[in-house]
């Protein structure tokens, strides 16, 4: 881990110091004045590597959207008998669905959910079973998308508070600047200052 001290202002004399460095995986941090960390993207992941599972998420806004609708859809699909116009089209919506979701993932984790989510043949209507079994499929795997991005997120977190901690520990004790840092000549410990 590199790190490098500044100070405040241009001159170097302000009290508040900020401690910027790049952490062992490549990620930039600044611990400010206020004693916040602020973490960056790394910057020297090899090309094609994917990172955590939330980089993975291009369009996270998008996938959270499309995962809600094929809740919704699921919880109709339970909640009544469905006609054959109606499981057609929730079987074009399912397929609409996967493609969409394709474009808001990484290439690994489209791949991934083209294996899984197979297509509905166009000769043929699905029933209501075939129906809630690839809906509930295509949720139960959004579901552990989203759970390893909250694990990946938490773990984050607890890496972030303790680069904060480490900064904390390294950065010089503060003094006040009336105070000399050390005793002036013929000055005891337990003695005052010179007087005016």
């Amino acid at each position: 881990m590199s790190e490098q001290r500044q100070d405040g202002t241009p001159g170097g004399t302000n009290e508040q110091q900020v401690l910027a460095g790049r952490t062992d995986d490549g990620r930039v941090y600044v611990v400010g004045p206020e004693e916040m960390a602020v973490a960056g993207d790394r910057t020297d992941r090899p090309a094609g590597q994917d990172g955590s599972v939330t980089d993975q998420v291009e369009e996270p806004a998008k996938v959270m959207r499309i995962a809600t609708m094929i809740q919704r859809l699921l919880d109709e699909e339970r909640a009544a008998p469905l006609d054959e116009a109606s499981r057609q089209r929730l079987a074009e919506l399912h397929a609409t669905s996967v493609t969409e979701l394709k474009d808001g993932l990484s290439p690994t984790l489209a791949d991934e959910l083209e294996r899984l989510a197979r297509p509905f043949t166009p000769a043929h209507t699905p029933s209501d079973d075939e129906l809630r079994i690839a809906q509930a499929q295509l949720v139960g795997w959004l579901e552990g998308l989203f759970q390893g991005i909250q694990t990946a997120l938490v773990a984050q977190q607890m890496a972030a508070r303790a680069q904060l901690e480490r900064g904390r520990r390294e950065l010089p004790t503060q003094q006040n600047p009336l105070t000399p840092p050390h005793p002036m000549p013929g000055q005891g410990p337990g003695q005052g200052g010179m007087y005016l």
